[in-house]
């Protein structure tokens, strides 16, 4: 989250509807819209704010699927104020998880 405020210190659209919305929907709101069983999906929360976002911003289905992929402000928006980007919490991986990611690259170049 450190890195979304250092890119756009003034904000972004993302950034604000994360900041002010967060916590006005949660996955239970859409509970009786998904099936209880099969391979777990986007979380209806999450999927609710890029809707928002999407209709706010005026982008259209492509486009508001390459800003998920790719922006790190829909990143940010996504991430509830309460859940922590990682396992242990924290805004950064924990370091085993660093280097086991390197040595997995390392062996695969030599």
């Amino acid at each position: 989250m450190q890195v979304a405020r250092a890119s756009k210190p003034g904000g972004t659209t993302a950034m604000w509807v994360r900041d002010r919305l967060d916590g006005l929907w949660c996955d239970e709101d859409f509970a009786d819209w998904y099936p209880s069983d099969g391979r777990p999906g986007i979380s209806p929360s999450q999927l609710a704010t890029v809707c928002v976002l999407q209709f706010l911003l005026d982008l259209s289905g492509r486009q508001a699927a390459e800003a998920v992929r790719c922006r790190i402000d829909f990143k940010y928006a996504q991430v509830r104020h309460e859940a922590p980007l990682f396992p242990g919490g924290g805004e950064r991986p924990p370091p085993l998880v660093c280097r086991s990611r390197l040595a997995k690259l390392g062996s695969r170049a030599t």
